[in-house]
This record gives C-alpha cells, sequence and structure tokens, in this order.
C-alpha cells in the first residue's frame, strides 16, 4: 500500500500496531488451548495425575489481562491459564511443571508441586520473606480449588484500596499507588451457588470497594446445567437489584458474549476505569462460553451432553470464533484503502504451526526437569543396592528389588526410597559398610526431599513468631485492680497509636466497642476505618483481613463469640492456614482473628471447638490466655512477626479483677511456652482458658486431703510447649491430668500426643495419664445444664483425687 499522507501514515501505523497486538493475542490464546490439549493427554497416559484445564475460556481472559495494570491483584480460580500467560506470569514449560507437580519453586513457581495444576501464583516475597514492592508487579494470590473460596480474599483486596485512598497519612508506596489497584476475580457460572459468592457480592455491594468479578459462563457445573444451579439460569439476570443507580450505591454490572473479541476488550476496559476510579465494584457476566474437552480430565463431556449443544459448541467456541473474525477482519483508512489483519489463512496457520512446536517443547523439557534429578539419584541407588547384595546372604531378593528399580522407565522418588528400604529389611542383622552407606543414602534423601512437600508451614523469616521475646508486664508499687476488658481496651489503644496500619473490625467492633466492652472509645479516637463495623457475615469478615494482610496491612478480624468461627472455618482451614505453605514461602497474610469463649451457657454459644480448630488451622497459632493481660500480650507479640493467628479470649475474664500493667503496648506473651502457674509435687494439671480458674479454686481443697497438685496454662495450642516444660513437670510429679472442656478426644487428645509421644513424657508416669473433658455433647442450657455439661470443680477434684487413690489406696481412700 502507498502512502498518500500524513494523516493516512498515522493510521497505516496505528493499525499497524493493533494488527500486531491482535496476532500476538490470538498467538497467546493458541498456545493456551495447545498447552490445555497436550495436557489432557500427558494425564491420560499416567504422566501426570490430573488435570483441569481452561480451554474454551481465552479469549475473555485475553480481553481481562488487558485492562489489568500492575500493582493489581488476580483472585480467581483454575481455568485462568490464558490469563496468566497473557501477562507474562506463566510459560508453557511452568504450566507442564505445574502438571507434572514438580517440587522445585524455580521450576514451578506457583506452588512448587504443591498443588494440582491450574493453580496460579506471583511472588510477593522476596528470599528473605519480606514485601516485594507490590506496584511493580502483577499480583496474583495464591488459588484454592474449594468453589467460590476465591471470593472473600478478593473482597479484603479491594477494601485495601479503599483503606490506602482514604487515609492519607497512610503511606505505603511498596503496596498501593493511592488506592489505584483493582482487585480482580473470576469464577464459574456454577460456583456462583455456593454462599460465599453471595456474602461477598452483597459485602462488596456496601464497602464499595475497587473489584471486578469476571462469572466465566459455560451453562454447566461439572454435569449439572445451568437450570438446576441458577434461578432464570443467568447470575447477572438475579443481581439486578445490586445494580448501582442514581441515588442508589451498588454494583456496576455487564454482560458480554465470551467469543466477541472487540467487545470483551471494550467492556473490560470500561469496568477498569469504573473500579480503579470510583471505586465501584462490578461484575461482568461473559456469557455462551464453552469446555471443548469437559471440566476435567476425571471424565467426559459427551456423557452429560447432548449431541446438539456439543455441536453448539464447536461453532461457538471462542477461539474458532476469534480465528474467524480474524479472518474476515477489514476496514477502509481516510483514503479508502482496505485494511486486513491477514491477507490468507496461511498467516494463521503459520502461528497455530509455531504454538503446537513450542508447546511440544516445553512439554518435553519440563518432563526432562522433573526426571533428571531423579534419574541421577536411580544411579546411585542402583549402585547402592548392587554393592549391598554382593555382601548379603539375601542378595536374590535384592537383586530383585535392584531389577524392578531399574525396569522402571519414569522413575519417581518414592520408587528410589521403597526399593532402598525394602532393602534395609533384608539386611537388618547384618553389618557391612555397604548397609550403612545405603542407610546413611535413605537417612539423607528422606531429610532433603522432605523440605520439598513440608516446608514453610510457618514462617521462616526473621519476623517468625518464635523470635519474638517474651517481654514480662511491669506494675506499679500500687497498681489498680480493674475489669479484664480495661486492659485489654487501654492495650488496644496503644497499638492504634502506636501502628498506623493497624485495622480491627467485626460484628459491633466499632460502635459500642464490642460486645464485651474491649473497643469502647476507639472508633470516635482513630476512624471508621481503623475500627469498623461489619455486617452479619463471618466469612468474608476473615476474606477483608486475609486480603488486606496480602497487601501489607496489619488487619484484626473479630469473630463475635467462638463457635460462630465455624462460619468461616473454610477460609480459615483452605486459604488462610494454608497459603504460606501452598506459596512455598512466596505469599504470606499475617492476619489476626479475634474471638471469645468458653464456659457459655447452652448449646449454641458454649461450644469449645478446639480440637477441630486444631486440627483443621495448621499453619496457623491458635493461642488461648487465660486473661486479658496475657490476650493482649499475644496482640502485642503478634504484631510484631509476620505469621496468622487466632486469639480466643476467655469470655468470663472480662470483668474479673486483674492488676493494670504499666507496660501497656511493650509486654509480651510468648508463643509455644507454657507457664507453670503453681508448683506443686503430686500431679501435674494441664489446662487453659477459663477451666484454669476452676483448676485454681480446687487447689485449696485438695490441699486439705494432702494433695499437691502443679499448674500449667498451656497457653499456645499450636506451636505446644517448644521448651518442653510439661515433661519437666511430670519427671517431678510422675502423674498428668488434661483438663479440658472440649468434646472427648478433642484438644485433649492432642495434648496427649504432644506429651506422651512427642515429649516421651510416658516413661515418667507412675500412673495411668487422664483426660476430663466435657460431655460429647454441646452443653445444656442453664446453670445445671452446665454443671453436667462440663467439668465442673468436683469433677475436678475427684478426677485428681481418683489418681492419687490409684497411686497409694491406703492414704487415699476411695470417695465411693
Amino acid at each position: 500500500m502507498q502512502v498518500k499522507s500524513t494523516s493516512t501514515n498515522q493510521e497505516q501505523l496505528s493499525f499497524n500496531q493493533f494488527k500486531k497486538e491482535v496476532l500476538h493475542d490470538y498467538q497467546i490464546a493458541v498456545t493456551s488451548r495447545e498447552c490445555s490439549y497436550l495436557g489432557r493427554r500427558e494425564v491420560l497416559t499416567g504422566k501426570a495425575k490430573f488435570g483441569i484445564f481452561g480451554d474454551g475460556k481465552e479469549v475473555p481472559q485475553l480481553a481481562m489481562a488487558k485492562a489489568f495494570k500492575k500493582g493489581d491483584f488476580r483472585s480467581g480460580y483454575y481455568r485462568d491459564q490464558t490469563f496468566m500467560m497473557a501477562i507474562g506470569e506463566l510459560t508453557p514449560r511452568q504450566f507442564f511443571a505445574g502438571l507434572y507437580a514438580h517440587a522445585d519453586i524455580n521450576a514451578e513457581p506457583m506452588s512448587g508441586g504443591r498443588q494440582m495444576g491450574g493453580h496460579f501464583a506471583t511472588h510477593s516475597l522476596d528470599e528473605n520473606g519480606h514485601f516485594k514492592n507490590l506496584t511493580e508487579q502483577y499480583n496474583s494470590t495464591g488459588d484454592i480449588s474449594p468453589t467460590a473460596g476465591q471470593m472473600p480474599r478478593m473482597l479484603g483486596i479491594a477494601q485495601a484500596s479503599k483503606i490506602f485512598r482514604n487515609i492519607p497519612e497512610l503511606k505505603k508506596p511498596k503496596f498501593s499507588n493511592n488506592g489505584n489497584e483493582v482487585s480482580w476475580g473470576t469464577i464459574g457460572n456454577a460456583s456462583t451457588s455456593e454462599g460465599l459468592f453471595f456474602e461477598t457480592i452483597n459485602a462488596a455491594g456496601v464497602l464499595q470497594v475497587p473489584m471486578i468479578i469476571s462469572v466465566w459462563d459455560d451453562d454447566y457445573g461439572i454435569s449439572v446445567p445451568a437450570k438446576y444451579q441458577t434461578t432464570k439460569e443467568s447470575i447477572s439476570e438475579i443481581l439486578k437489584g445490586f445494580q448501582r443507580n442514581e441515588t442508589e450505591d451498588g454494583f456496576e454490572i455487564f454482560v458480554v458474549k465470551g467469543w466477541d473479541y472487540p467487545q470483551l476488550i471494550s467492556v473490560y476496559n470500561k469496568a477498569a476505569k469504573i473500579a480503579r476510579e470510583e471505586h465501584v465494584p462490578v461484575l461482568i457476566h461473559v456469557k455462551d462460553l464453552t469446555q471443548p474437552q469437559g471440566h476435567s480430565t476425571s471424565g467426559s463431556h459427551e456423557r452429560y451432553k447432548s449431541k446438539e449443544r456439543l455441536i453448539w459448541e464447536k461453532q461457538n467456541d471462542c477461539l474458532a470464533k476469534m480465528r474467524d473474525w480474524i479472518i474476515e477482519f477489514e476496514l477502509k483508512d481516510s483514503n479508502n484503502n482496505l485494511l486486513r489483519f491477514i491477507d490468507d489463512e496461511e498467516e494463521l496457520i503459520k502461528i497455530e504451526k509455531e504454538a503446537k512446536k513450542e508447546v511440544n517443547q516445553a512439554r518435553r523439557d519440563a518432563w526432562n526437569a522433573f526426571l533428571n534429578p531423579v534419574r541421577e539419584e536411580k544411579i546411585k541407588v542402583i549402585q547402592l543396592l548392587v554393592n549391598l547384595s554382593e555382601k548379603s546372604h539375601n542378595k536374590s531378593f535384592i537383586v530383585k528389588l535392584k531389577n524392578d528399580l531399574s525396569a522402571i522407565i519414569d522413575t519417581s522418588r518414592k520408587d528410589l526410597l521403597v526399593a532402598a528400604r525394602k532393602s534395609i529389611v533384608y539386611v537388618r542383622d547384618e553389618k557391612s559398610a555397604e548397609k550403612t552407606q545405603l542407610q546413611n543414602w535413605i537417612t539423607h534423601y528422606l531429610k532433603t526431599e522432605q523440605q520439598n512437600y513440608s516446608s514453610f508451614l510457618y514462617s521462616q523469616s526473621d519476623k517468625k513468631a518464635s523470635h519474638v521475646k517474651e517481654v514480662l508486664p511491669t506494675y506499679d508499687a500500687n497498681a489498680e485492680l480493674v475489669d479484664g476488658r480495661i486492659i485489654i481496651k487501654d492495650n488496644f489503644d496503644i497499638l492504634f497509636s502506636k501502628y498506623n496500619d493497624l485495622f480491627i473490625f467485626g460484628e459491633d467492633a466499632g460502635n459500642i466497642g464490642d460486645v464485651n466492652q474491649g473497643l469502647v472509645g476507639l472508633q470516635e479516637k482513630y476512624g471508621k476505618l481503623h475500627v469498623a463495623d461489619t455486617g452479619i457475615r463471618e466469612a468474608t469478615i476473615i476474606g477483608q483481613g486475609i486480603g488486606m494482610a496480602l497487601r501489607g496491612l496489619r488487619p484484626i478480624a473479630e469473630i463475635q463469640y467462638l463457635d460462630y468461627l465455624l462460619y468461616a472455618v473454610q477460609i480459615l482451614s483452605d486459604d488462610l492456614a494454608t497459603l504460606h505453605y501452598r506459596t512455598v514461602g512466596k505469599q504470606k497474610a499475617p492476619l489476626i482473628v479475634r474471638t471469645r469463649g468458653h464456659r457459655l451457657e447452652g448449646i449454641w454459644h458454649s461450644g469449645s471447638p478446639m480440637g477441630a480448630i486444631v486440627h483443621l488451622l495448621r499453619g496457623m497459632n491458635i493461642l488461648v490466655p487465660r486473661n486479658m493481660t496475657k490476650a493482649a500480650g499475644f496482640y502485642n507479640t503478634l504484631l510484631e512477626c509476620d505469621e496468622p493467628a487466632l486469639i480466643v479470649e476467655n469470655l468470663n475474664g472480662y470483668r474479673l479483677k486483674e492488676k493494670f500493667p504499666n507496660n501497656l503496648g511493650e509486654f509480651k506473651t510468648p508463643i509455644g511456652i507454657v507457664e507453670t502457674i503453681r508448683t506443686g509435687t503430686d500431679v501435674t494439671v494441664v489446662s487453659y482458658g477459663s477451666t484454669l480458674k476452676l483448676v485454681e479454686d480446687v487447689v485449696n481443697s485438695l490441699k486439705q486431703v494432702d494433695i499437691d497438685i502443679e499448674i500449667i496454662d498451656v497457653q499456645s495450642l499450636l506451636p505446644f510447649d517448644n521448651n518442653k516444660d510439661v515433661v519437666k513437670s511430670i519427671k517431678k510429679t510422675n502423674r498428668l491430668i488434661i483438663i479440658d472442656e472440649d468434646v472427648p478426644g478433642g484438644a485433649s487428645a492432642y495434648l496427649l500426643n504432644e506429651i506422651l509421644e512427642k515429649q516421651n513424657a510416658y516413661a515418667y508416669l507412675d500412673s495411668k495419664p487422664v483426660t476430663l473433658t466435657a460431655k460429647p455433647h454441646r452443653a445444656a442450657y442453664g446453670t445445671d445444664g452446665d454443671y453436667f455439661s462440663k467439668p465442673n470443680e468436683e469433677d475436678i477434684f475427684e478426677a485428681i483425687y481418683s489418681i492419687m487413690n490409684e497411686a497409694n489406696p491406703t492414704k487415699y481412700k476411695p470417695l465411693y
């Protein structure tokens, strides 16, 4: 084409840039699709365990990527591979490394093989575990599989932008540029049926935060069609009541076809402008998408889709539609010259062939990188087995193990260890240098490789909780006795004046200063963003905290009562507690969860499900202070470390009198350390929380019958007793009772395991260890209901007396 004017030249340059961008997008989409196709084959041939891919969703993800800016955050799900490729955070080789579960964070940067492929994350932390400058990079929070589980944290990420914009003195250039960052979420249409989706939608509309939710709608949820998923079969239709208008806040809602490339780009740019500039949440319902290979590698969609539907999907595949659009596109410039993307189909065929070649090479490279370290170790193990067999009486058995191992083509680490460890059994009665060499290899290999699968459950940075040392509270000579709530409130006051990035929020936390008056007056003093009320929505309260913590703020999310924690336990367990682990130490969210519990009377507010919490929340610190001074000390400690925690304040402690410390905000309760609050010689009594007061109340009664107990306050369930002080006590008393108001086999069983097995305290016991717990049911209502449901003073006295009766029946006569 001849250039005939400056205007035409500019048009030509502009068109050429547009053409280059379109063809580049098509290349990304084709590459992503080839990864999906080849990924499925890798699973079906046995090289990978499972596959769930983003085929059929490529084109809208290209549009989303164009509107996504550095500093923004994605909180998505396992269909978003094209988006990650489009922003440059996922290569085909990394895609296959994830499929093979390559346990090397450098090869598989999403989760180091700890999650199945399709779970995406970027690295927020440097090698020292400190935050990088998040405004200079694209950010993706570590994905989780539970449907709609990504929604609550998405809310908190968006709220952080609102906070950064509305608190000018809160300058954190590593985390925000005046709150311009958008929280981008993705979800499948069927998953919008989950309560977490609706809870988050409602909360975002109330809070008015910059959040864009893309719903990828392919009309199915695995095999179940939309008519069984969503009223009116349309999430955008049923959410019309959330649409904002001239007088009422709400959402902006867009509906767009998933194959309409230019319209998708227009919609995503509009949505980004609204969310970024106005801080208004946006929902984009992306319809008419397909799933060319079905839900996952677990089955085929031909089983549940009609022939007509399968034909429709082939015709309306977004990638095929984009291809047709590229071929058919034409326009005329100001001189009436015809402008086209391609002259013939060969240009697209060339792109498609190159994509196939690239993906195939990436697959080979990823597979070899995954296997090569194992192949090298395999050579070592085979030689060790050969050497061992030559010196063993059981040569034939060892040779068979060696031959079986040699025959495995795609060897795993498991295969190496199975052969080696079984061989050791055959030489258990023999002595040789070759046996020692194999033993040493096994020990070393287990130790080094275990880290690839178990590290970073907790922080390994210089801000880990165990690095914060105890600072005792100090008192004036004439220290006043005050209600415990005064201590917790005044300590929070000091903390808010000390940390301008501290925020606390929950039901009734703001205006009235929480139901137990631990925050009275603090909202008026520090503002409605620092001390905030929320709706009754526990899961998204936690989500707010996770998202804010991911962005460098220090949130305290308040759950009003301990049993309400069950509303949020899925988010706590699947998202918060696993975050540092599943990103191999590349993301952290040091959220503090505040709640209160123990000893309330009645089924619904008396649950103390500590055993469930301890097992479901590995990856968090679980703290059970006996009084408000101890609780305040935990908050002081946690704000100096970078690990998430749950603090269960003692509900009966708010109005109990305590001495008022003169070093509020400075004293620190150590995490993972028990406290011996009374020394004794006869029985070690281990307990925590409000039950400790009952134990203390029976001390005098026990002394009257010549029983002297040592009382140990657990303080911290996770971690527990890092200094092994309980076993030191048992060495002295030779007897143990654990008193707990959880159900039988709950936290008491956990504590028994820690004390008897991990601390080896069984070796020092002269009597059977005893647990005294609540009954297997929730507490019945009323004073009598509590008495018959949970350990009371008489139960405690008699349980301890019974231990001494067994030890010395002559001195301690049976009571019954």
